[in-house]
């Protein structure tokens, strides 16, 4: 039984809220330094940019010292450096926080602002907002919510038990409402209960619906609807809508939906993948809210129901949201 590689505490303090990156080096190799490994393995940052880290000092070991550029390679040594942050346009939109104990921290997400560090989104995230802004270096997600989606995100405090956190949503112990506006189809029989095989390529921006087992079932009901300004009720009529997944497959609600007929207002990907927007153009937000969770806390074994406050402005307002003039975060953006 091989025994699991102890992972040294990070000598590095976060920033803006940002992890520093940790590397570890691979356990065999023809590398002759820690710089000609890097060099190979984060080719990506673009040439001369790892020899000028190691010429700053900015790639450290352990102990907190910077690593020198001939420092010989050595199997499974951990080295640690921050990433340069990239530019981001705020999301001018508040980030609630709808519960907060030793635990965990409940927050109420706005559209357009993700959830964790991820590709061009890193200070400007949920998790890093909240470290900085409650103090908290520690705070990890306990899931993700995708960025376009508004509404509750969970977060553990201590890191030791993020692992249980986290069990709650791969055992489906947690119990998930969403809301969404789309399209009302008169003859569209609804509630059920959608079953379908999604799956999502690696670098393709959308997922898909192929034969085989289920993996994913979503619970879909009409809350209620009316006509859309200036058109009739059925094909011009939005309908506010229940969703309910019981299970957790990537864009599996906007899948579901679309495959209904009634995609989700605002959904830059489906039906159809749409040219991108530019950086900071914050109207018309996807109309998918994550309305509640319930669970029973696997720390403290309370019984907890958290509820968004926010509202999907295309039913609070659907011509402001057409025309994408609002401009109050107090409307549930």
């Amino acid at each position: 039984m091989r025994r699991k590689t102890r992972i040294p505490p990070s000598p590095l303090p976060q920033r803006r809220g940002v992890d520093p990156a940790r590397v570890r080096l691979p356990a065999t190799g023809t590398w002759g330094t820690v710089r000609e490994h890097l060099v190979e393995r984060l080719s990506g940052a673009g040439a001369g940019v790892v020899e000028g880290m190691f010429d700053a000092g900015r790639i450290v070991g352990a102990d907190g010292r910077p690593v020198a550029a001939d420092a010989p390679f050595e199997p499974g040594m951990f080295v640690w450096f921050h990433r340069d942050l990239p530019d981001e346009v705020p999301v001018p939109f508040p980030l609630e926080v709808v519960h907060r104990d030793e635990h965990i921290v409940v927050a109420d997400k706005p559209h357009f602002l993700a959830t964790t560090p991820r590709g061009g989104h890193v200070a400007e995230t949920a998790l890093a907002r909240l470290r900085r802004e409650l103090d908290l270096p520690t705070l990890s997600a306990a899931h993700r919510l995708d960025r376009l989606t508004a509404g509750l995100v969970l977060f553990t405090v201590r890191p030791e038990e993020r692992g249980a956190y986290q069990t709650l949503f791969r055992d489906r112990r947690v119990r998930k409402e969403y809301e969404a506006v789309a399209p009302f189809a008169a003859g569209l029989a609804l509630p059920r209960t959608v079953r379908s095989r999604i799956v999502k390529d690696r670098g393709v921006l959308t997922a898909r619906e192929v034969a085989g087992e289920p993996n994913a079932v979503s619970r879909i009901e009409v809350v209620e609807h009316r006509d859309r300004p200036g058109g009739q009720d059925g094909p011009g009529g939005l309908a506010r809508y229940r969703l309910a997944p019981a299970t957790g497959q990537t864009h599996q609600l906007r899948v579901h939906m679309t495959a209904l007929g009634v995609p989700i207002l605002g959904d830059p990907l489906y039906p159809e993948v749409t040219a991108p927007v530019p950086a900071g153009d914050f109207r018309r937000p996807l109309q998918l809210l994550a309305r509640s969770l319930e669970f029973t806390d696997p720390v403290t074994g309370e019984e907890h129901r958290f509820r968004s406050g926010r509202t999907l402005t295309a039913w609070a307002s659907y011509d402001r949201w057409a025309d994408g003039t609002y401009d109050d975060p107090s409307d549930g953006q």
